[in-house]
């Protein structure tokens, strides 16, 4: 995709600035977060990156951004899952190597997506499914293709997956601006606050489970990707700043679970682990009803796992994201609700995860 798309906006001072990364194709999670956050055409609205697939919505919430970019001061930014759309329709560079494998398995995908609506779905001809697109759908195709890969201003950056300096940002790979994993763990250090998305922050955390956006001042450095649809505990994400010239964060976030307020006190657990994607091999030691004890094998902690998130990897026994920290509560507390079970609640507290062992009121949908 050459060479990044960089954009420098002037935001009128005292204006409110919400950005808002990874929606991954959840318009139910969108839409309940604009209202939470009361979305008015005064603000600037901000989408960093990967607003489509992987998610059930991507086509209607496409069409919801673009709607909401005529009456609202809306940036979308490109992420490396929008970018996969737009290169479709672009070139057929990816048709063998990637799309003709990746479009017959995802029918959620924006592209199948609309294929069906222009009720042309032919997978064995990559070429005219491309020149049908083009054809059907121009103001999307148009939508996509003037999204900007990054977007920097007198304080900020915004930037789906990181960059390594703030100079010369014209000249950087543009695919390597949108999926750039693990972009905390490379050690940057910045003289004005980059904000990125794609990679979800719980990943950083060996032993707590966060989805609350990282706010790191000595580098400044936020990083904001909830992992909405990617994780049963994951939320959409708002950060939230009063002005451009501001440092005064703060944020909020939709995660679509019930909630209910804690009766009991429980002290935070120590000493506990989060395992995390790509590091969650394991060794059952004994199948229960609702969890089974396993073996943690990088760690070699032994937990007890929910059983539906337990899966057979390509190597062997694997888990979805899972954890045995336990949250501290008091009485009269919020929490909202990942999982009942007889042993406990895995619940969420500001966005951290972990297990309540107390009693609950009643739970509120």
């Amino acid at each position: 995709m050459d060479q990044a798309i960089v954009i420098h906006p002037v935001f009128p001072s005292g204006r409110r600035i919400i950005a808002v990364s990874d929606i991954h194709g959840n318009l139910p999670f969108f839409t309940a977060l604009m209202e939470k956050i009361r979305l008015t055409p005064e603000d600037i609205l901000i989408l960093l990156g990967d607003m489509l697939e992987k998610g059930q919505d991507s086509l209607p919430l496409l069409r919801q951004l673009m709607e909401l970019s005529k009456t609202h001061t809306v940036y979308p930014i490109c992420g490396n899952c929008d970018g996969l759309v737009l290169r479709f329709f672009e070139t057929d560079e990816l048709d063998s190597r990637f799309f003709a494998s990746y479009l017959p398995r995802h029918p959620e995908s924006t592209l199948r997506q609309l294929a069906r609506e222009g009720g042309f779905e032919q997978w064995d001809d990559l070429p005219r499914l491309r020149r049908d697109l083009r054809a059907a759908f121009p103001g999307e195709w148009a939508w996509l293709k003037a999204m900007p890969t990054i977007l920097e201003t007198e304080h900020l950056v915004f930037v789906h997956g990181g960059v390594p300096s703030l100079e010369r940002m014209e000249e950087l790979d543009r695919w390597g601006c949108m999926k750039n994993d693990n972009f905390l763990g490379q050690g940057h250090t910045f003289d004005k606050w980059v904000i990125v998305g794609h990679w979800p922050v719980t990943l950083y955390n060996p032993h707590i489970p966060s989805s609350a956006p990282l706010i790191l001042r000595d580098r400044k450095i936020i990083s904001i990707d909830g992992a909405c649809v990617l994780k049963a505990d994951g939320q959409l994400n708002a950060l939230l700043l009063p002005s451009e010239d501001s440092e005064d964060f703060s944020w909020t976030a939709w995660d679509g679970l019930p909630r209910a307020r804690a009766l009991d006190p429980q002290e935070a657990g120590a000493d506990s682990v989060n395992i995390r994607w790509g590091r969650s091999a394991l060794e059952l030691l004994e199948r229960g009803e609702e969890r089974s004890l396993c073996r943690h094998l990088e760690t070699g902690r032994e937990l007890y796992i929910l059983n539906d998130y337990l899966r057979q990897g390509p190597h062997g026994l694997e888990c979805e994201d899972s954890t045995d920290y336990r949250l501290p509560v008091s009485p009269g507390e919020l929490l909202t609700v990942v999982r009942e079970t007889s042993a406990g609640f895995l619940c969420k507290k500001q966005g951290v995860t972990g297990w309540y062992y107390g009693r609950l009121s009643d739970i509120m949908e």
